[in-house]
């Protein structure tokens, strides 16, 4: 299930929802560009057996990390979902909120993964966990909100535009993820197909969790389309 667009929009400009968007791609291009990507990658990725607490500087990745993309697809993808949620819940929580919130969810996320991982010499990189934190914040305040999505049809044998609530939509995702995750621990794969799975489990239910316990203090003027 991909989601195309929602129907409410925020009435305000979510400028570090477009901010985001323009670093994680122009980050991306430097990778592009970079003379040697290996060394460019395990300079700013998170490699989980350089990691030590004695020393703070080790621990920079858990941050620039998520700036950091594998391929087209990757980066794609991410910057799409964040695109679509980031927008809502960048205008309940106000842009310096939201940003604090985008960049601990992504943390949270790698610390979830760490364990699976732990010692290892392969980068961990992507947005996906901060995304994730966006998308169970939306989940928790915007079920209700409609979502247009391309649902796959068992019966002609390609997706479907359909319109969706919101939570039904990211619990399809959240629920793909987990029986992805448990499937990587069952199977003793550290990550199935290269994909964090519990990265975006932990960013997801980090991101819930806060905008439970936060609440909606204050409504989001929104323009439906």
């Amino acid at each position: 299930m991909l989601p195309i667009r929602d129907h409410e929009r925020p009435s305000t400009v979510p400028i570090v929802t477009i901010a985001l968007v323009v670093v994680n791609v122009f980050v991306f291009v430097q990778e592009l560009l970079a003379p040697n990507l290996d060394a460019f990658i395990r300079q700013w990725a998170l490699v989980p057996a350089a990691m030590d607490l004695t020393r703070p500087a080790s621990l920079l990745p858990l941050l620039t990390s998520q700036f950091l993309h594998a391929g087209f697809a990757h980066i794609a993808f991410n910057m799409w979902f964040l695109w679509i949620f980031g927008d809502n819940v960048e205008a309940a929580l106000g842009r310096f909120r939201f940003l604090f919130f985008y960049l601990l969810s992504g943390v949270v996320a790698a610390l979830v993964e760490l364990p699976f991982i732990a010692g290892t010499n392969i980068p961990m990189l992507g947005a996906s966990g901060a995304v994730a934190g966006v998308l169970g914040a939306y989940w928790a305040w915007f079920p209700r909100h409609r979502i247009d999505a391309l649902v796959p049809d068992l019966f002609i044998g390609f997706p479907m535009r359909a319109t969706l609530p919101a939570g039904v939509v990211l619990l399809f995702w959240f629920v793909g993820q987990l029986l992805n995750g448990v499937a990587s621990v069952a199977t003793g794969t550290a990550a199935i197909g290269g994909v964090a799975f519990w990265a975006h489990i932990g960013g997801f239910v980090f991101g819930w969790s806060v905008a439970r316990m936060i609440g909606m203090h204050r409504g989001v003027r929104v323009i439906r389309q």
